[in-house]
């Protein structure tokens, strides 16, 4: 419990923040949200509420999730951006398959404990719906989904797939959405990710730790490796599931 607290204590009380509360970083410049950051403060959040049930991280950890899709979800595509600058005007969107994975995720682990009577509740499931919705639509015909989501160009990539068969089939088997409507896009993903696990046991396929770009060449480029830590928990989650 003392290093639970530890690390809680620095999401809630000494992360970096916008002026509205939004968990943000200073790099690459000043101000910037991280769609990856949501994954990696919300779900603790949320389980602490759970540990505690103080009701203060719950709604963190919902305000977290509602004011990053605010300037991060684009509704008309269903998907998230992976980077956004409060400085700039014109916001960039690359749609990053991973970075999409996190948020998928913690919509889904946050919707877990998120008390039922909870304000913040029909918002959360109306956004991973519509995530949901997004991703669907844009699987390729071999199972996986493309490093950058809407162009079709970039490589076909596993750690994303992993997590998509992951969190849909936790949101099929929690009633959140429609089994008819995604069941198969997820059986076809979970095929898709096990033809990458070779004889060693490796996942390939996985793109490597990746930071914020503003031009495409940047995701395009990012190289694969069975080194990649990023495949094999996703890979785990989804077979389990």
């Amino acid at each position: 419990r003392p290093l639970v607290d530890t690390y809680i204590g620095y999401i809630s009380g000494k992360e970096f923040r916008l002026s509205d509360g939004t968990l943000a970083r200073n790099r690459p410049h000043p101000n910037t949200i991280w769609l990856d950051d949501l994954y990696m403060s919300v779900p603790a959040l949320a389980q602490m509420g759970k540990l505690t049930g103080e009701r203060r991280y719950f709604d963190d950890g919902v305000k977290q999730a509602l004011q990053f899709a605010q300037r991060m979800f684009n509704k008309e595509r269903g998907l998230f951006t992976h980077g956004w600058v409060q400085g700039m005007e014109v916001h960039p969107e690359f749609h990053w398959a991973r970075a999409n994975g996190w948020a998928l995720m913690t919509l889904v682990e946050l919707l877990d404990v998120l008390p039922e009577d909870h304000a913040g509740r029909g918002a959360v499931l109306e956004l991973l719906r519509g995530h949901v919705r997004g991703l669907a639509a844009r699987q390729s015909g071999s199972g996986f989904w493309h490093q950058l989501l809407d162009r079709e160009d970039s490589y076909l990539e596993t750690s994303a797939t992993a997590i998509y068969a992951y969190a849909m089939a936790r949101a099929i088997d929690r009633g959140w959405i429609d089994p008819l409507a995604y069941g198969p896009a997820v059986l076809l993903a979970w095929n898709a990710v096990t033809s990458k696990v070779n004889a060693q046991g490796q996942v390939e396929g996985t793109c490597v730790g990746t930071g914020m770009g503003f031009e495409p060449a940047f995701y395009y480029h990012r190289p694969t490796s069975a080194f990649a830590a990023h495949g094999y928990g996703p890979v785990l989650l989804a077979g389990a599931q």
